[in-house]
């Protein structure tokens, strides 16, 4: 047969106490951990200069579509910043310096552009190569006109002028990458 429950109110009516008179309590079997050991693994985890994240940081770099830097309107698209001999921008048109890395932008947006172009200099810094080729194409001339003032932004771009006919010839800019020494890194 089965046993008539007690009502809900009886069982509420006993005390707390009462129900508990008998229960042993159990002992703290919590264990803190060592906080020093977990601070020097989270200070080691950060401080590995390989890590993904921190090579994501690494290889990008805001570029602003509002700022327009003061380029020539007339000629082919050329820059040189301060401190690099003008005579660079003469190297570069005659292709005395050859690219060895290349980047095609054909189908990109400029937000893709600008993650692209980020990677490459840092690719090309990593790699202590010195001259690359940025592929703008010619299209509806959005990224050929955007590009310059990317590159303008940057810090590590020392000089960039429109590409010589073997890469790419006004479809193209070759940029000279400032590439820091063993010294400039510590």
């Amino acid at each position: 047969m089965k046993q008539k429950e007690q009502p809900v109110e009886e069982a509420s009516d006993a005390s707390f106490a009462e129900l508990m008179s008998g229960v042993k309590p159990l002992n703290q079997d919590k264990i803190e951990p060592d906080k020093s050991v977990a601070l020097n693994d989270k200070k080691q985890r950060s401080g590995r200069r390989d890590s993904p994240h921190n090579k994501q940081l690494a290889a990008t770099f805001s570029f602003s579509d509002m700022y327009q830097a003061a380029l020539p309107t007339e000629g082919p698209m050329r820059y040189c910043s301060e401190g690099v001999p003008t005579h660079t921008l003469k190297q570069l048109r005659r292709g005395d310096y050859s690219p060895e890395m290349m980047l095609d932008l054909h189908g990109l947006t400029r937000e893709l552009a600008k993650g692209e172009i980020a990677a490459l200099i840092h690719a090309a810094q990593k790699a202590h190569i010195d001259c690359v080729s940025i592929m703008h194409g010619f299209g509806e001339g959005v990224l050929k006109a955007a590009l310059p003032h990317y590159l303008v932004q940057h810090p590590s771009v020392k000089a960039f002028h429109q590409a010589p006919l073997e890469y790419g010839g006004q479809a193209a800019l070759l940029v000279l990458i400032d590439i820091p020494t063993n010294k400039e890194k510590r």
